[in-house]
């Protein structure tokens, strides 16, 4: 087991990283001390592990919330489902929320963890590649709404990350596989050398080594828990994790939720980043053809869906969150390893991004 911090003064918290955390439960009961313990997951999760994690309370009083899966149902309502759980049970601020589950399930058991009695602690049990190298650390919490992705939400940290790898071995292949685009995200934006690793060594992350998954799961969180202590509420180079994502989010809010997963809309949106990082005189074209080949052979797709056009892309990214004065702002490449803060664009060459990479 690996054990990194979140150093963030009095709410830092430990990140562990092993296979069978699950069945730790010396461990498990250790990070969750209360007495009554809510365990939200969804109808995917439930099956595989939720006895699993349950077997280490049996003397607590335990409600369990299992919601509809997919970033579909990533709404107000399903957080409202928690807070009737929780209040039927009439859990006290004593209380743990224990978010047992992919990116949605954490940004929502997060949320309603923020939001309920104002506030009871939480603990992130991440199962998915995505979430456990991406959402589950940070205290990014949240819904989307029909306008935006992760428009409603807040910042609020967890007690503590529990990520067993060997949760990984039950993951869909495509669920693998976006995960792997936040994964490459990292090296992108501040790690170049685990973005050579990563080209090295794809094909046994992709046939699910538990040593290379292991290794890029604990790099990957190390380099996010250091931005995050450096930038907890995003005012500075936090906001450089967001690459690639404010194009994404647009091919998942003009898509619809669910069409695409949360990697696959934001590998898109990184080659399109590249791209205008390219039209800007930034990137080489030989750094943007590096990022398209590891992401192409990662099986994930690099050109944006032919029905989306550019103006309904223009309407959604000017909701993004990171926008100021209406100005869109992005993420964007100066060289494979180094990414600069939000910068207001020139319309014309964002447009021409848009109009024109992976056209036909």
């Amino acid at each position: 087991m690996k054990t990194l911090n979140v150093e963030l003064g009095e709410r830092s918290y430990p990140i562990y990283i092993g296979s069978g955390l699950l069945q730790q439960g010396e461990l498990l009961t250790r990070l969750v001390p209360s007495s009554q313990i809510a365990v939200v997951t969804n109808t995917t999760v439930a099956p595989l592990y939720l006895n699993q994690l349950l077997a280490h309370f049996p003397d607590r009083r335990v409600r369990n919330v299992i919601l509809p899966d997919g970033e579909a149902h990533k709404t107000l309502e399903s957080v409202a489902g928690i807070f009737d759980a929780l209040l039927a049970e009439r859990f006290s601020r004593n209380a743990v929320l224990i978010a047992l589950g992919g990116g949605v399930i954490g940004d929502m058991g997060g949320f309603g963890a923020a939001c309920y009695l104002r506030g009871i602690p939480f603990v992130q049990v991440p199962t998915t590649l995505l979430s456990q190298v991406d959402s589950s650390v940070g205290g990014k919490t949240g819904v989307n709404h029909p306008l935006g992705k992760n428009m409603i939400g807040a910042f609020y940290q967890p007690q503590s990350v529990i990520a067993d790898t060997a949760t990984l071995q039950t993951l869909p292949d495509r669920e693998l596989k976006a995960g792997l685009a936040e994964v490459v995200k990292y090296g992108l934006i501040r790690d170049p050398e685990f973005f050579t690793w990563l080209e090295n060594h794809l094909d046994a992350l992709l046939a699910r080594d538990e040593d290379a998954l292991a290794y890029a799961i604990e790099r990957s969180c190390r380099n996010k828990a250091e931005v995050v202590a450096a930038d907890e509420k995003e005012t500075g180079e936090r906001a450089t994790l967001n690459l690639g994502h404010t194009f994404g989010h647009a091919i998942e809010t003009g898509c619809g939720y669910g069409t695409y997963l949360h990697g696959e809309a934001v590998a898109i949106g990184m080659c399109q980043a590249a791209d205008l990082s390219r039209r800007l005189g930034w990137l080489g074209d030989a750094d943007v053809r590096r990022i398209e080949a590891l992401l192409s052979r990662a099986g994930l797709p690099i050109t944006p869906p032919d029905d989306l056009s550019t103006q309904r892309t223009l309407d959604i990214m000017a909701v993004d969150k990171k926008n100021i004065d209406g100005r869109v702002r992005l993420i964007l490449l100066e060289h494979i390893g180094r990414a600069t803060l939000p910068c207001s664009v020139d319309v014309t060459s964002l447009k021409a991004t848009l109009d024109e990479y992976g056209r036909p």
